[in-house]
């Protein structure tokens, strides 16, 4: 029988040279490392091996390993915080690891006990808790990664892998504060289609979304907003999830709307965290919350008529990104956002929820204190 991932295994081994810590403005995201990592190999037939953290190292490996070859590799963003007593905190760890496991089973790499890896990253910074940032937009951002490592040019599920944890300090993911971003609606290039791997988190999903950003950047554009299908659907943004308002003129209700979960949508965390607040938060009587389909044509007339209200993205590293226009076919669709913020009032309202929740300041159970 194959051995499961335990972290009662772990072998720790400490740098015997400790890297500086920057100051907090000088934090770039994903640039600098702390003193250790998490390394855990796995071979069909053995399982999961001895979890190591040791200090951050390169990796030597053949040039025929399969992950170089054939894209095998996925990986994982989440973050750590420190809260105003000091206390170290994960937000919702247990919906990373479960997407990482979908990942992994998507493509013929082994799946593991998500709660032995949380123990295990809960070690890794209880030794590196030193390089945590402290303040309101601070963090650690977390980077599990799991990449196949079997040698050979033959395509085949890997008989062997490594799964291993690198942490970053960082700061805020815009350093001046929240600003909107120009989209181009983009359907000359297509993110994910149905009976694809858009809704998992491999590494294959995003170097191709690189050439149209470069497009969108020649014409003025900071992201592309991915259309899909000749109904011309809207998914994502640039690597996030996307959400829009909508005001009914006639009755006045509001409606925040974001791309159903049909498998070419990625399982955000923060889209998922949104939409739970949204629920339990927004008065019913004024607002409706909902997934489903909806074009960048219902954009455009919602915007001709006024009812367009706010547009945002998703994700880990920005919680949210305020959105003030959309190219589409030779036209600027425009995205209201309040003139004095530069964001728009449900966004605002929505990022001060969910960092109320990451650094502790109210007491939630999607926040898990590890240190």
């Amino acid at each position: 029988m194959s051995a499961p991932l335990s972290a009662s295994k772990l072998t720790i081994t400490k740098t015997t040279n400790p890297k500086p810590k920057l100051p907090n403005d000088q934090l770039v995201f994903g640039a600098t490392f702390t003193d250790h990592m998490l390394t855990i190999e796995w071979e069909d037939g053995i399982g999961w091996k001895t979890p190591e953290i040791k200090p951050y190292q390169n990796f030597s490996m053949d040039p025929a390993t399969c992950v170089f070859h054939y894209a095998f590799e996925l990986f994982e963003g989440l973050k750590a915080y420190k809260d105003k007593n000091g206390n170290v905190r994960m937000f919702r760890p247990d919906k990373n690891v479960e997407r990482m496991n979908k990942s992994a089973e998507r493509i013929a790499l082994p799946t593991f006990d998500g709660e032995e890896l949380i123990k295990l990253i809960g070690e890794l910074l209880k030794l590196d808790h030193s390089f945590i940032p402290e303040g309101r937009g601070y963090s650690l951002y977390i980077r599990p990664t799991l990449i196949g490592t079997d040698v050979g040019l033959g395509v085949h599920f890997p008989k062997k892998a490594l799964l291993y944890v690198i942490t970053s300090p960082v700061g805020p993911y815009y350093s001046t504060g929240f600003k909107p971003v120009r989209l181009l609606a983009t359907d000359f290039a297509t993110r994910a289609w149905p009976g694809g791997v858009g809704n998992r988190k491999l590494g294959a999903n995003y170097a191709p979304c690189i050439v149209p950003q470069i497009e969108a950047a020649k014409k003025g554009y900071q992201q592309n907003l991915w259309l899909f299908g000749e109904e011309k659907f809207i998914t994502e943004v640039g690597t996030m999830n996307v959400f829009f308002v909508f005001k009914d003129a006639a009755s006045g209700k509001k409606e925040i709307v974001t791309a159903p979960l049909d498998g070419t949508i990625l399982e955000g965390v923060t889209r998922d965290s949104i939409l739970d607040l949204c629920r339990e938060r927004l008065d019913p009587a004024e607002w409706t919350v909902n997934e489903r389909y909806f074009t960048i044509f219902e954009v455009e007339d919602k915007a001709s008529k006024g009812e367009l209200v706010e547009a945002f993205g998703s994700g880990t590293a920005a919680v949210v990104s305020p959105i003030c226009e959309i190219g589409w076919r030779d036209n600027d669709i425009k995205v209201p956002v309040n003139e004095k913020t530069q964001i728009g009032d449900l966004t605002q309202q929505i990022a001060t929820w969910i960092a109320e929740l990451q650094y502790g300041e109210k007491d939630h159970e999607w926040s898990r204190v590890v240190v």
